[in-house]
């Protein structure tokens, strides 16, 4: 099991430039995925999902590539004789035009928007893959280690806080008979408070207890939350992204406690349900941070 909130980082270098890349996720319902590239990498983002989405299933994710080129020199800049050339001779044409004053230069020329480009305008995304890729996968490799190691005090926590319930759903269960034994008394001792001359086992007397068993019968509500817990419990050991089924039992148990609230019939019961209620919902707001 993981949390979704984590942090990774890593890097490559190659004849003195350095690729890194920084991964930071935290609580999202589905999966997204934001990627911030350099400009001239731009083509790389699709394999950049592809990687990460092949680790993470849910929260979003920033994921932010640098590239850190070498110390410029002037033996490693690159000059665009073609394009300065075209700049150049656009420059001359406006200076023909009527009005159009000002000296051309060579300085002017090589100011033009990529006639003098550093190593960093020069890097190629196919020669720049390998080295995002291995940043990339040591990146994911600590968010990952991270996530898991989030979740491990998440189950802690989730197993501690279902041990709770499921010790009132044990108290509910070894009150539940008592409930109708006592509906019966409290039946029979109204009617003698009324003067009526009922026996215990008058035939009205035993239809109205039986009704009532039949409408405060819990015996299946506990049963169906037995078996939630049971997957809830074998699903907290798992090594695979669990959240949204973790989310799906706790909306079923959320249902059963409803109904095991109403039909209850008895303060005490009632009283362990708010307890379960609670917990649950405090087990529902820490499964909003697991994948």
């Amino acid at each position: 099991m993981r949390s979704m909130t984590g942090y990774g980082r890593g890097q490559s270098v190659n004849n003195g430039s350095k690729f890194s890349v920084e991964l930071n996720s935290v609580n999202r319902k589905q999966s997204d995925v934001v990627v911030t590239l350099p400009r001239e990498l731009a083509e790389l983002e699709p394999r950049v999902r592809d990687v990460i989405n092949a680790e993470v299933t849910r929260g979003r994710l920033n994921v932010v590539v640098a590239y850190h080129p070498g110390t410029t020199t002037a033996q490693n800049l690159a000059l665009d004789r073609q394009l300065a050339q075209h700049y150049f001779n656009a420059m001359l044409d406006l200076q023909r035009e009527p009005g159009a004053k000002g000296e051309i230069n060579i300085e002017t020329v090589l100011r033009a928007p990529g006639v003098l480009r550093t190593p960093e305008e020069q890097v190629l995304p196919e020669e720049a893959w390998p080295h995002v890729e291995i940043a990339l996968k040591e990146a994911l490799h600590d968010l990952v280690v991270m996530r898991e190691r989030e979740g491990k005090h998440l189950a802690k926590d989730l197993i501690r806080r279902l041990k709770i319930v499921r010790g009132c759903i044990r108290q509910v269960r070894a009150r539940q008979p008592d409930v109708v034994k006592r509906y019966r008394e409290l039946l029979h001792e109204r009617i003698k408070r009324a003067g009526l001359d009922l026996a215990i086992d008058d035939d009205r007397l035993v239809k109205e207890v039986v009704v009532f068993a039949d409408k405060s019968d819990i015996s299946e509500e506990l049963t169906r939350l037995e078996s939630h817990f049971v997957q809830f419990a074998h699903h907290l050991r798992k090594n695979e992204p669990v959240g949204r089924t973790l989310e799906f039992l706790c909306q079923e148990i959320a249902r059963e406690f409803n109904t095991l609230g109403a039909k209850g019939n008895d303060v005490e019961i009632s009283q362990l349900v708010v307890t379960c209620k609670a917990e649950m919902e405090k087990i529902r707001e820490q499964i909003q941070n697991t994948e």
